[in-house]
């Protein structure tokens, strides 16, 4: 290879990362992350372009070393997303595992993806964004997600969007000893290789390995498998979650999924819920939180604190009222 050409990649690849620290820096330093701000449908389309091929270099299972942060459902709550980097440290100081459901409800899930995507094309190895089960094209449709990107860009955007979460991983191991996935676990995953051999890019499907590591709960009123009030997937009891552990060699399942009122909820002993978003989709008073991983795989939180009271017997009554809610 010459030096002239080598000069031309050199100088190719500074003008690539300078315009992805352009988006991420106008992005992290909003005037008002309330409002959020318009970049150009463009730079949106570039920043999918290049996460879908920062996606597809990683496998449907990841493996990622301790320490890092984990962080649930944000919901398009763009304002809380700047939130936990400010709380939790920033990237590319800090390495986070984010478990899907960016999108849908809040009213920023453009600005949201879009600073999650671009994190990761810049620090691939700083950053990783596992799909959820609103990381779909058919429930956007239903959710809100479809709806913005058409209000403010247009439906090819969304399939820009679309484009990229199709490409994103399903489960994480972290240190070999705790699963990570949105929703949980299936009866039809039998050891860890089953999820690796997942291909992608893929849509979700209504059933199966991928549609239960999306949707899936846990039951703390019923053992074993049962069906899903959701009217997908399964439920899965205390016994399933020490059987799990014990079959795959692990200590703990990481989730989210559902909203919890202090941010995370153990269950079993074995397994945590962890969500993100407080004063969920503006119906909540929940609070988020963060899941601090150590490298001797200690874990603490960190609180994310709900900014207002809901009134009581409004649209969102009250975490008492509801209990733990299932997010649909």
């Amino acid at each position: 290879m010459s030096y002239m050409h080598t000069d031309r990649l050199t100088n190719e690849y500074e003008v690539f990362n300078a315009n992805i620290e352009s988006i991420i820096n106008k992005l992290v330093n909003c005037d008002n992350p309330h409002n959020g701000l318009n970049l150009s449908e463009n730079q949106l389309r570039f920043v999918c372009y290049f996460a879908r091929r920062a996606l597809l270099d990683e496998k449907s299972l990841l493996r990622i070393a301790p320490p890092l942060k984990i962080c649930g459902d944000i919901h398009g709550q763009f304002s809380d997303l700047l939130r936990i980097f400010h709380l939790g440290g920033p990237i590319p100081k800090q390495k986070y595992l984010f478990l899907g459901d960016y999108v849908d409800r809040g009213k920023l899930s453009v600005e949201t993806l879009t600073l999650l995507l671009a994190y990761k094309v810049r620090y691939p190895n700083q950053i990783f964004l596992l799909r959820g089960n609103h990381e779909s094209a058919k429930v956007n449709r239903v959710y809100g997600f479809f709806d913005e990107c058409k209000r403010r860009y247009s439906v090819n955007l969304f399939r820009s969007f679309v484009a990229a979460y199709d490409c994103m991983p399903l489960a994480a191991v972290v240190g070999q000893r705790i699963f990570c996935a949105h929703g949980g676990i299936s009866p039809r995953m039998h050891c860890l290789n089953d999820i690796e051999d997942v291909e992608r890019p893929l849509e979700v499907p209504d059933v199966g390995l991928v549609c239960d590591l999306l949707w899936s709960d846990p039951d703390d009123r019923n053992p074993g498998w049962g069906e899903n009030e959701r009217g997908v997937s399964y439920t899965f009891g205390h016994n399933v979650v020490n059987l799990f552990c014990k079959r795959m060699k692990i200590d703990l399942i990481v989730r989210a999924h559902q909203v919890v009122a202090d941010g995370y909820d153990f269950f079993s002993r074995q397994l945590i819920t962890i969500f993100s978003a407080p004063n969920y989709a503006g119906m909540f008073d929940n609070a988020g939180a963060i899941m601090n991983v150590d490298a001797n795989l200690i874990i603490t939180f960190i609180i994310i604190k709900p900014t207002y009271t809901v009134t009581r017997g409004g649209p969102g009554a009250s975490m008492e009222a509801t209990g733990r809610n299932r997010n649909f």
